[in-house]
């Protein structure tokens, strides 16, 4: 059922709590909340489309997992300064969640300011979905705005919660995110093709009963592979095989056979003496070929290619999950020739889970070549198994 959006919420002049999903690296700084700021840039059209109604905007977001107490790194500052870059604007971090020091710079906001409210996590209640917390939160603003799809799928006090006691509506982000999933499931352009990666197959199987009637091409690489391809009989070394989904792969295998799905498994993979970032050996194999001992690493520049050349046909294309381990660079080949052939696609409609998947495409400066790359990594998963995300069955309908 559609719900209401933004464009449906009387925000002028309001002030507007927004929740936003802000958790992103702080290690380094400033610096390095610029290399990975995709979630800030995402929230920008919200924030602005705000200041233009003269809202005041107050935005809060959890950092981390501070379970319930304020821990000095964890603090949304620095993330209120990139932010405030971003915008071309001032934005003031505040100290508190909430509380009087709160209400009284609320008060003080003119139409347009923008203020960040501290960690939500540092209070106990939020991932409790405590009401009490929900109606402080709610007391020093007229309205609500959910626009962080990556939490979602959690029942917390400011994505639910807190919804009870405002006028709320959607974000253009998570809006955004629930029409661009939302047509790749329900209504995508034929041939429609799903590219599964990552390391478990029990992290996609939700995901696989949901999508296989509806597609014409499904793609697996990654560690999912090496189960697919263990369930085939090929020895696929020391690499992790999930034991109790091989039944399931093989499943998997039967039902897209008898419905005259293209299964692609690579033909070809990159295997190391080592699971480590620089192994002594590394070497280009057959899957029959696997030696005792080594670990598959990556999918093979020959199998890269030939995903890459199937995918050609398709229209439509649902990607959720890197072809090798992409965070070791001698990895990353398979996950970068298969990623650059879908951006030089084409009249295609590309949508991108997130979580590690969003990571890679953001570091190989390919966002801007992908239809849609959604923030949220096990929002986008539960999204896409068809579940209900809490988040936004707690907003009115439209």
């Amino acid at each position: 059922m559609a719900k209401r959006r933004l464009n449906q919420l009387d925000v002028a002049g309001k002030r507007v709590l927004v929740r936003v999903d802000f958790n992103v690296p702080i290690d380094q700084g400033i610096e390095g909340i610029s290399l990975y700021d995709q979630r800030l840039r995402a929230t920008l059209p919200t924030i602005r489309y705000l200041i233009d109604q003269g809202s005041r905007v107050v935005l809060c977001s959890h950092l981390g997992r501070p379970n319930g107490e304020v821990v000095e790194g964890l603090r949304l500052a620095p993330v209120g300064d990139r932010l405030a870059m971003l915008l071309e604007r001032p934005v003031k971090s505040l100290p508190d969640i909430t509380g009087p020091a709160v209400a009284s710079a609320v008060s003080e906001m003119a139409p347009g300011d923008v203020v960040l409210l501290e960690n939500l996590r540092f209070h106990p209640g939020e991932e409790k979905n405590d009401a009490a917390f929900a109606c402080e939160l709610a007391d020093t603003v007229d309205c609500f705005v959910m626009d962080a799809f990556a939490v979602c799928h959690r029942a917390h006090a400011s994505t639910v919660g807190i919804a009870k006691y405002l006028p709320s509506a959607m974000g253009l982000l998570v809006q955004k995110e629930v029409e661009s999933m939302g047509k790749a499931l329900e209504s995508p352009e034929k041939p429609l093709a799903a590219l599964m990666g990552g390391a478990k197959v029990s992290d996609k199987i939700l995901l696989l009963d949901n999508l296989l009637e509806q597609l014409d091409h499904l793609f697996i690489g990654g560690g999912m592979s090496v189960t697919f391809l263990n369930a085939m009989g090929y020895s696929t070394g020391a690499s992790r095989i999930e034991d109790d989904r091989l039944d399931f792969a093989r499943e998997i295998m039967e039902r897209a056979k008898a419905a005259n799905i293209n299964l692609h498994l690579p033909e070809h993979v990159v295997v190391a003496n080592e699971f480590a970032a620089d192994p002594d050996e590394t070497d280009s194999v057959h899957v029959g070929d696997v030696p005792d001992g080594w670990y598959i690493m990556d999918i093979a520049p020959a199998s890269a290619e030939e995903f890459s050349k199937a995918l050609t046909a398709c229209k439509t294309i649902i990607w959720n999950g890197p072809m090798g381990v992409f965070e070791m660079p001698k990895f990353s080949q398979g996950t970068r020739t298969v990623a650059e052939a879908i951006a030089g696609l084409s009249g295609v409609t590309t949508v991108v889970g997130g979580g590690s998947t969003a990571e890679a495409i953001e570091e190989l400066g390919l966002m801007d070549k992908m239809t849609h790359v959604s923030t949220g990594g096990g929002a986008s998963l539960e999204f896409l198994e068809g579940k209900e995300l809490p988040g936004i069955a707690a907003l009115p309908d439209a």
